[in-house]
């Protein structure tokens, strides 16, 4: 007799003398050969997995490499061991036999449930690294879709461990509804603003937004189920729920960069007492500038014309040229003839109301340009001009009084007085 043989006859006759703990024995041994062949059909998976997206220059299998796809595949091989291979002791009671099936089944349920949401956080992913992902952000879809996967799940495996139909659990849901709605109150109110943000557009990954209530001022880095993140210029994260971007205002950017001009609005005060007509010798002199030139020869025209029929009074009445308004024909010249002005959009000059800081003089227009740094270059450029070429209309900028004005203004009368 070989010793194969005497093995077996032993087993066999200890089988028969402890049929349980011969069981108990068998089980632990599948228990064994099931983490044996999970482990090697994890390493087989995975290593064949990445070899085949390495292989390729597609980023889908990349992502399913990523999210632990295959590892949770893995665990569905101990789960039909222990389910099939339990049958074969028959010495083990029929109420031990039904928990480990039942164990089993929830076991693969379990991680069936969790390969689903490692795809479908795969798929997000995936459509992230896709341009449209800007203009139609979904992650919000794809949260939403791992908590009913979860919540199906967790009815499913629950099911399996007290072996009960999952009906009976739904059943139980319609006394419950009360009490999930509130529970779940800013998921739904987050689930209608994804809905509607996804489908309207109003706010993408990238854009401007302020919302001054919550103190956010930068740009959208995530659109998500119950939140959305902003970067604020100073770098710091404001965490804002989903559904506050529909219930409250808030200001998007986005169309002013879309628009294909940024806005200058801002003034320059004019020192009152500077304000003057103009000499016939001084308006032959600003008519050098060329800016200047079809302006000056259209209003000396025009004035000839309205002065013919006042009478001869000293030209009390008569209509002149000022500094101010010649001033301002030159702004808007410069404006229309720079090159970082968009033209093509509202261009103006005004004049303010007076104030106890003199007469502002606002300029509304739009820079070519809408990046930051690019927009504010053009705007300083703009205002640098300006300030240096006004005292050329005799005109004075106005500004509060500072201890160096105060200490020249001593000196004069200190040395008028010695005089």
């Amino acid at each position: 007799m070989t010793t194969l043989d005497q093995m077996l006859d032993v087993l066999q006759e200890w089988n028969q003398r402890a049929p349980l703990l011969a069981g108990l024995v068998g089980v632990f041994v599948l228990i064994l050969l099931a983490i044996t062949l999970h482990q090697l059909s994890r390493r087989l998976l995975i290593r064949g997995a990445r070899h085949l997206a390495a292989q390729t220059s597609s980023h889908w299998d990349d992502a399913l490499v990523g999210h632990r796809i295959f590892r949770n595949l893995s665990h569905l091989v101990p789960a039909f061991i222990l389910y099939f291979g339990v049958d074969w002791f028959d010495q083990l009671p029929s109420q031990a036999v039904e928990i480990i099936k039942n164990t089993s089944v929830a076991y693969a349920r379990l991680f069936s449930v969790l390969t689903v949401g490692a795809l479908i956080n795969a798929l997000s992913a995936h459509y992230e690294r896709q341009p449209i992902s800007r203009e139609r952000p979904l992650k919000g879809f794809f949260q939403i879709s791992k908590i009913v996967i979860y919540f199906l799940g967790t009815v499913l495996v629950l099911a399996a461990l007290v072996d009960r139909s999952p009906l009976l659990f739904f059943s139980g849901l319609g006394a419950l509804t009360a009490v999930l709605l509130l529970v779940f109150k800013d998921t739904i109110l987050s689930l209608v603003a994804s809905v509607q943000i996804s489908t309207s557009g109003i706010l993408r990954v990238g854009d401007w937004v302020e919302m001054p209530q919550y103190g956010a001022d930068g740009d959208v880095i995530d659109i998500a189920l119950h939140t959305v993140r902003i970067q604020n210029w100073d770098k710091t994260v404001t965490t804002i729920p989903t559904h506050r971007f529909i219930s409250d205002a808030f200001k998007n950017w986005r169309y002013m960069s879309t628009s294909g001009g940024r806005r200058i609005k801002r003034a320059i005060n004019i020192d009152i007492g500077s304000v003057r007509f103009l000499h016939r010798n001084e308006v032959d002199d600003l008519r050098e500038f060329a800016l200047l030139r079809d302006y000056i020869d259209h209003k000396r025209a025009e004035l000839e014309i309205s002065n013919q029929n006042l009478a001869d009074d000293g030209n009390v009445n008569a209509r002149r040229l000022t500094n101010l308004g010649t001033f301002r024909a030159y702004i808007l010249a410069y404006l229309k003839h720079h090159s970082e002005i968009n033209s093509n959009m509202t261009l103006l000059v005004r004049q303010l109301d007076s104030t106890a800081t003199g007469i502002p003089m606002e300029i509304y227009a739009f820079t070519r340009s809408t990046e930051w740094a690019e927009h504010e270059r053009v705007k300083s450029d703009v205002f640098d001009h300006l300030l240096a070429i006004a005292p050329s209309f005799d005109l004075r900028i106005f500004q509060s009084p500072s201890g160096i004005d105060i200490s020249t203004a001593a000196l004069q009368l200190s040395n008028r007085q010695d005089d």
